[in-house]
């Protein structure tokens, strides 16, 4: 009897992925089998992992293992594995649809970088499809662990719109891959390819790959490709844990490798950090630094972090990257393995259990330690670890109280005398640098490297020769407010209270007497103009050149925050700002000599108006600010 085929159509963005991977990566064919060798391995520790509360589920085929075989008759390659197996619906969920919400965005990226980029796959977890680079058609075959043989599942797809479903009566254990190589693929049917292939992308997987032995080449034969399969299986690669091997064993090539495998990334990792530690705790840990930030690291990787695998004696338990390092330290790639922990342990045992909180702190250690040394020893590869992952690494300022110091002394920040946007300065580069008399780290937050740099609150420190770092990330203002003091000195907002500048020698406290009475008047008469707006107007020692400038008080929430909060849906204490001006300004001069009202109130008004838009305020009524900005040029003709 013929088992019924059921034919159904991909989701529209599988498609897209489809034909997105399979025009994009012809540079990078090889990558298929790392993919699918990468996925039985999972499946095996998946097993193994059920297995210890169900014995039963390995009966009949205890040993898990990963074979890759060739069918050069039928031009077909076939990777098969003993691991976890999967249903129906499985097979549905996790071949029919790509359950990720990033994969609008991987689209958009490679859609954007229009040859695309293999980097791309493993940050989105695609990388099944891989296999249609180089395959017109792929069978997958697969039954449950713990399944009945007649249970199986057979999908099939020649990788256009639609896949078929049907039911397969003696499956094995387990997924069997076969790939239906295209016409021009064929250097992928010649066993060396494969086995070199697995060596270079696959020998730390800690399951056996095998393959069948072949027979020795005869001075007939000669060394033509030609020789024939044996029916014994031979191991191809190391076959053990990565990280359990001695430190002097491993080269650079082998932790690339490695990392390359569990983070599903195409490029090089910046740098890892490989220690055991035995005493009162026993545990080994392989920690990663990327080179290159996922898409949604910023936000949406908060919500459910991957990438740092938890094994216990070599046996794989969970991703449990939110029990083993902070949210601040998400991008961190790697595997710890305990000795000390229960091997049924689950996500809510891990949240009760003593050792876990020593194993987070050591973990955390690890981390900071290997970025202290990257700061000291390595500063460019700190200065692309920073340009990745630099904003996410300030929300541990106010996460990690314990480490507080440590973490302010690897933050990096551009300056008024730094490179541009470059933010290589760090709090003790800038204390190096203080004038004679400066107690005090001057920082200003702001939107955007350039509304930072352009700032006139700068005007008057810049002058004195006084640097001020610019925060222009939008985590920065928020930032701030967790990091008050740093090293014996007090960190001051530019843009909140008096700066006190007579402290640094910068303004002579008579001649700033002498200029707010001279003020007197246009300070009065502005504050009539403007009435409710603001909260007060004064002379401001801040400005050299500028006209205006909004000051707030020392304990206001930033502009840039409450724009923020604002933008999240909550609800901002209302709070007004304080206006200052310059009276040797010519446009203060001119607002001081207007007898005429309507100037005069669109003098006042546009003071205001220009002091918003600097610190990215929206005019509640642009047209109005137009409307007396072209009635100013007109006159001015």
């Amino acid at each position: 009897m013929t088992a019924a085929v059921e034919t159904r159509k991909f989701e529209a963005e599988v498609a897209q992925v489809l034909h997105l991977v399979t025009h994009s990566l012809y540079s990078h064919k090889e990558i298929f089998l790392r993919e699918l060798i990468s996925n039985a391995s999972d499946a095996c520790d998946k097993l193994r992992f059920e297995a210890i509360g169900k014995p039963e589920l390995l009966a009949g085929d205890s040993e898990l293992h990963i074979d890759i075989s060739i069918d050069k008759d039928a031009h077909t390659i076939t990777i098969c594995d003993n691991g976890i197996g999967m249903n129906h619906d499985e097979v549905v969920a996790n071949i029919g649809t790509i359950a990720s919400s990033g994969t609008r965005k991987f689209l958009e990226a490679m859609s954007s970088e229009q040859k695309g980029d293999a980097n791309l796959i493993g940050q989105f977890g695609v990388g099944f499809y891989a296999a249609f680079v180089v395959a017109d058609k792929v069978t997958l075959v697969t039954r449950k662990a713990g399944a009945e043989d007649s249970e199986g599942v057979r999908w099939e797809s020649a990788g256009t719109g639609e896949y078929t479903l049907s039911s397969e009566q003696e499956a094995a254990r387990g997924t069997a891959v076969t790939l239906h190589l295209k016409a021009d693929e064929d250097e992928f049917l010649q066993s060396w390819q494969l086995r070199s292939l697995a060596a270079r992308y696959s020998d730390h997987i800690g399951f056996p790959i095998r393959m069948l032995k072949e027979t020795e080449p005869t001075e007939k034969s000669g060394n033509s490709g030609d020789d024939k399969a044996t029916d014994e299986w031979e191991v191809i690669n190391q076959a053990s844990a990565l990280w359990t091997r001695p430190k002097s064993e491993l080269k650079d090539e082998d932790y690339q490798n490695f990392y390359k495998h569990i983070a599903h990334d195409f490029n090089d990792a910046l740098a890892w950090s490989h220690n055991r530690v035995e005493g009162t705790q026993n545990f080994t840990s392989l920690l990663y630094l990327p080179s290159k930030s996922p898409f949604d690291m910023l936000m949406g990787a908060r919500d459910e972090r991957k990438g740092l695998k938890l094994y216990v004696k070599r046996v794989f338990i969970m991703d449990a990257a939110e029990q083993l390092l902070p949210a601040y330290l998400r991008f961190v790639r790697g595997v710890v393995d305990s000795d000390d922990l229960p091997l049924n342990v689950s996500r809510e045992i891990l949240q009760q259990n003593r050792n876990l909180e020593k194993l987070r702190a050591a973990c955390t250690r690890r981390v900071l330690d290997l970025l202290d040394k990257l700061a000291k020893d390595e500063p460019e590869k700190f200065t692309t670890f920073w340009k990745e992952f630099g904003a996410t690494f300030k929300e541990g300022i106010a996460e990690d109280f314990a480490n507080k110091e440590r973490i302010a002394k690897l933050l990096r920040f551009a300056s008024t005398k730094s490179d541009g946007a470059l933010q290589n300065v760090s709090l003790d580069d800038y204390i190096s640098r203080m004038t004679a008399n400066q107690d005090v780290i001057y920082y200003l937050t702001a939107d955007g490297y350039a509304a930072a740099n352009g700032s006139p609150q700068l005007e008057a420190l810049k002058a004195h020769g006084i640097e001020v770092l610019l925060m222009y990330e939008r985590i920065d203002d928020w930032m701030a407010s967790y990091i008050t003091d740093y090293a014996g000195k007090k960190l001051r907002n530019v843009a909140k209270g008096d700066l006190e500048l007579d402290k640094l020698g910068g303004v002579d406290p008579e001649k700033r007497k002498e200029a707010e009475k001279a003020a007197e008047g246009v300070v009065k008469k502005l504050k009539e103009l403007l009435g409710e707006r603001v909260r007060d107007v004064r002379v401001s020692t801040r400005l050299t050149d500028s006209p205006s400038c909004l000051v707030l008080d020392e304990h206001d929430m930033g502009l840039a925050m409450q724009r923020l909060l604002k933008q999240a849906g909550h609800d901002v204490p209302a709070s007004k700002p304080i206006l200052e001006i310059n009276p040797q300004n010519i446009l203060v001069k001119r607002l001081e000599a207007e007898t005429d009202s309507v100037r005069a109130s669109d003098l006042g008004l546009l003071l205001l108006d220009q002091a918003q838009l600097l610190e990215g305020v929206a005019l509640e009524d642009p047209a109005a600010y137009v409307r007396r900005v072209n009635a100013l040029l007109v006159a001015s003709v």
